[in-house]
């Protein structure tokens, strides 16, 4: 439910703001135009969060850093106790 609660949550609000916001529009020239401003920007906020969201829900790549340069880091700020030698760790 945790994943669900936001996108739910999110998605109606941008869903009521693109579809409840142009009924509010005031009558005149450019009350068109207004009314597509207000449900594109519904659109593109709505598509910039879930693109985010769903990139950040499962990343594709994480920190690799190569072992060499662990043990060069461990070294370097005196954490050098648990360091994997030669596949066992010195104690």
């Amino acid at each position: 439910m945790s994943v669900w609660l936001p996108l739910v949550v999110v998605s109606a609000f941008w869903l009521v703001i693109g579809l409840g916001g142009p009924f509010l529009v005031p009558t005149g020239p450019n009350k068109g135009i207004v009314q597509t401003m207000i449900i594109m920007t519904a659109v593109c906020c709505w598509m910039f969060w879930i693109l985010v969201y769903l990139h950040q829900l499962n990343p594709l790549i994480g920190p690799q850093i190569p072992v060499k340069t662990i043990r060069w880091i461990s070294k370097q700020w005196g954490d050098a106790q648990g360091v994997l030698l030669n596949g066992t760790e010195k104690h």
